[in-house]
């Protein structure tokens, strides 16, 4: 597959080496020759050019690409080059953009027939994970797919039930969830039978929701009553949080330039309470009462800073926090860190352009960052291998294994003995080599 990408920002870079990792035919193009120097270990076909140039559109062969992605810092940019990729023989656009308003059903109609066939906004998506993070504060991760079936990334500790339990232990009587994965140190561990759950494990659980708490106790978590919220950095991803935030949470959010302070004070909500000052200063977060607070975010355009913001607030005391970390070689240090919720748009926004590039009917893809993996949900299509034998029987590769499927709307656990109907809605969870597997069994 040809995919030509304008933007070698973060975004179009990460996913520049996602798809070059899958020998796809892969052409980044910038207007900015420095912003495309890349390790030789990348095959990636570099273009110095404008992407809204029609001309340089074309000496970037884009008559004969299957898709075309906007991904430049600028809307306007990556819309218009869209319609012209469009228009230029490009078989599928995507643009990325930060105007919301862009996303609504009546508009999204309208930028199809001009040429844009998807459209993602990464600021939007990483603020939805956040607020779902704030709705179930005792998990790592909670993906909801239609029908009921849940994803959960669940960090265990000495305490809990699970712990030194073999997989064989579980689900003896009903299966009730299903362990997906284990990410132990910097591994991520596909389990059978005779794998062991240890202290410190992040689990990887597929369960319905009428089992939710039963997950909830064998992990040994309790609920968080989250009433009063932190926020460090009043940038787009902030304001987006506050604006999805139920009103009766309150929430303090905390900007470090005056001027951009007052502005924003203007606009928020009357639950939303702006102070200028450094959310790093350990004194002002004592000050601003940092003990009372059930949740802190820290959404700075720093890493860095991020850390070590979720690190202070632990240490005094905030059950939940939830950090930004954009810079991919630190998302381990944050995960040993024990510093809560990892937020990334390069992984969330790349997530989401993934799926198109897909051959199987995919709804969803999620890239997981702690774990280098990803979770799909696929829908068997008539005829498919997965449907033609029990699943003890298809002899999945090691790199990935069933995590459940909705059936007629109604979520379901999968064991040896399912048999995969056509039509069925499957959540797959495997390894970062695996992904391109699927389709074999799905197409």
């Amino acid at each position: 597959m040809k995919i030509i990408i304008g933007g070698a920002g973060e975004v179009g870079t990460h996913l520049s080496k996602l798809l070059s990792a899958e020998n796809q035919d892969i052409i980044l193009m910038d207007a900015n020759e420095e912003n495309l120097n890349f390790p030789n270990n990348f095959e990636i076909m570099t273009v110095v050019g404008n992407p809204t140039s029609i001309q340089d559109l074309k000496q970037a062969g884009i008559g004969a690409a299957d898709m075309f992605i906007g991904v430049t810092p600028e809307e306007s940019i990556n819309m218009t080059a869209c319609m012209l990729a469009h228009n230029l023989g490009a078989k599928k656009t995507v643009a990325r953009v930060s105007n919301e308003e862009y996303l609504l059903p009546k508009n999204m109609e309208f930028f199809t027939q001009l040429g844009v066939d998807s459209i993602i906004c990464p600021e939007i998506l990483a603020a939805n994970e956040i607020v779902n993070a704030i709705h179930t504060p005792w998990t790592r991760q909670w993906w909801e797919i239609a029908g009921g079936l849940i994803l959960l990334g669940i960090k265990v500790r000495e305490h809990a039930p699970i712990v030194r339990k073999y997989l064989y232990d579980l689900n003896k009587e009903e299966k009730i969830f299903h362990l997906v994965a284990i990410k132990r140190d910097n591994y991520t561990i596909i389990p059978g039978g005779s794998d062991q759950i240890l202290a410190e494990d992040l689990l990887y659980i597929t369960t319905t929701k009428e089992h939710i708490q039963d997950v909830k106790i064998i992990t040994g978590k309790e609920d968080i009553e989250i009433h009063k919220i932190t926020v460090m950095g009043a940038g787009r991803i902030a304001l987006k949080v506050c604006e999805r935030i139920p009103r009766h949470i309150q929430i303090k959010l905390l900007e470090i330039n005056k001027e951009k302070s007052y502005r924003i004070a203007e606009k928020v909500d009357s639950n939303v309470l702006v102070v200028n000052g450094d959310g790093r200063n350990t004194d002002l977060l004592i000050q601003e009462n940092i003990k009372n607070c059930s949740a802190f975010i820290a959404l700075t355009g720093n890493s860095e800073t991020n850390i070590l913001a979720c690190v202070a607030a632990k240490s005094l005391g905030v059950p939940k926090t939830i950090a930004e970390v954009e810079n991919l070689d630190y998302i381990q240090m944050a995960e040993k860190l024990n510093i809560g919720n990892i937020i990334n748009k390069k992984l969330i926004a790349s997530s989401h352009i993934y799926q198109f590039l897909l051959d199987a009917d995919v709804s969803t893809v999620k890239c997981l960052a702690f774990a280098n993996a990803d979770v799909a949900e696929l829908i068997a299509r008539p005829g498919s291998k997965i449907t033609k034998k029990p699943v003890k029987d298809l002899h999945l590769p090691k790199d990935m294994t069933l995590g459940g499927k909705i059936c007629d709307g109604h979520a379901e656990m999968i064991n040896g003995n399912t048999i995969i109907q056509p039509g069925d809605h499957v959540v797959v969870f495997c390894l970062d080599t695996a992904m391109r597997k699927i389709e074999d069994y799905f197409n």
